[in-house]
């Protein structure tokens, strides 16, 4: 199970797909995949029953033994935040009396101990992030909490118990809590970096640009980082040379080029990287190339019709639709990877190039 288990995992992980997902997408594509190879029979109704009601309203799916619901599963589409389903997801739980609920959009796994007492946030005893955590970390919380064996056995309430009451969650997350400051620094999330910028216009009147805001990020955690040791520090020379960047941070680096489907397509800036995945999108998939108004940010759209929607617009050609272009390097090399996921590829047909 375990091999087969991580197998999937590593799948979904490669896979940047699931957060354009649908609910439909999800509970096939996902959910009933990690159910099955968990033990579960989902093609039996009585034991992965789906659409469960209760009392005129319906559960997602209720992992059952005989007649008994062990689990309530509720599922979102991809991407979804979650938090505004809580509620209803823990009052059908409780009403049915089940211990154990899990609530997820494919991506994010929320498990809750729906009798405990306290807040729907406190009642979460653990969290699975597909896109962030270890793998085997993840297969290991998948096999505690909802493996067949465990679960009608009644070992995956005790898993989930014991973790609850666990004083480890308290040690884990202050040893966790400097690496997860650290990674917003190196991997600024967009909103840290609006944030940033906006406070940085009130205090002085003008407003940086993302890529000026997460190249100071990164700069700050270089001189803030705790190092285990001292090391020596040599200096490497960068080479005028176009070659691939060997890391998945691009702050500070100068895109040359990059080869997608294996042609090789030379930039200069970020930007006209950018903006050459979008027409290359646009002649290759005319048709259907408006789902890029699907792509949103945290606070604002990538795409629009709407030029005023966005702070630096750029027209894709042959089109009416804008794409945001006040982007650091970091930013054009998500979305661009988010554009291509849209089309149906694959994050590996992508190769950048930069120094």
């Amino acid at each position: 199970m375990r091999q087969e288990l991580t197998a999937l995992i590593n799948a979904l992980k490669r896979d940047k797909r699931l957060k354009h997902f649908d609910e439909a997408a999800i509970k096939q594509g996902v959910v009933l995949k990690i159910l099955s190879t968990l033990g579960w029979d989902t093609f039996n109704v009585d034991e992965v029953s789906p659409e469960y009601s209760v009392k005129g309203k319906r559960v997602d799916y209720a992992l059952r033994h005989g007649e008994h619901n062990k689990v309530f599963i509720e599922v979102k589409k991809g991407g979804e935040n979650l938090e505004n389903s809580q509620e209803q997801l823990l009052n059908y739980s409780f009403q049915e009396g089940v211990r154990l609920a899990v609530l997820t959009n494919g991506i994010s796994w929320w498990f809750y101990l729906p009798l405990h007492e306290g807040s729907w946030e406190q009642r979460k005893f653990y969290t699975i992030e597909i896109y962030d955590q270890d793998v085997e970390d993840i297969a290991s919380k998948f096999i505690a909490f909802l493996s067949r064996e465990n679960v009608i056995s009644d070992k995956a309430v005790e898993n989930a118990e014991n973790i609850y009451r666990s004083k480890q969650k308290q040690i884990l997350i202050k040893k966790t809590l400097p690496k997860a400051w650290q990674k917003l620094l190196t991997e600024p999330d967009e909103l840290l970096v609006e944030l940033l910028a906006e406070t940085t216009e009130k205090l002085c009147g003008y407003k940086p640009d993302n890529e000026m805001v997460e190249n100071f990020l990164s700069n700050f955690a270089e001189l803030t980082m705790i190092k285990p040791q001292p090391r020596r520090v040599t200096k490497v020379k960068r080479t005028s040379k176009s070659r691939k960047a060997s890391m998945d941070n691009y702050t500070g680096k100068t895109v040359t080029g990059f080869v997608l489907g294996g042609q090789r397509y030379r930039v200069h800036s970020w930007k006209e990287m950018l903006m050459k995945i979008c027409e290359i999108m646009e002649e290759r998939h005319h048709d259907v190339f408006a789902k890029v108004l699907n792509l949103v940010g945290r606070k604002r759209p990538y795409f629009s019709l709407n030029p005023n929607a966005l702070r630096e617009p750029r027209k894709i050609r042959n089109t009416g639709i804008y794409v945001e272009t006040n982007m650091s390097a970091n930013q054009v090399v998500k979305i661009s990877k988010e554009i291509l996921a849209l089309f149906g590829y694959d994050e590996s047909d992508l190769e950048i190039e930069a120094n």
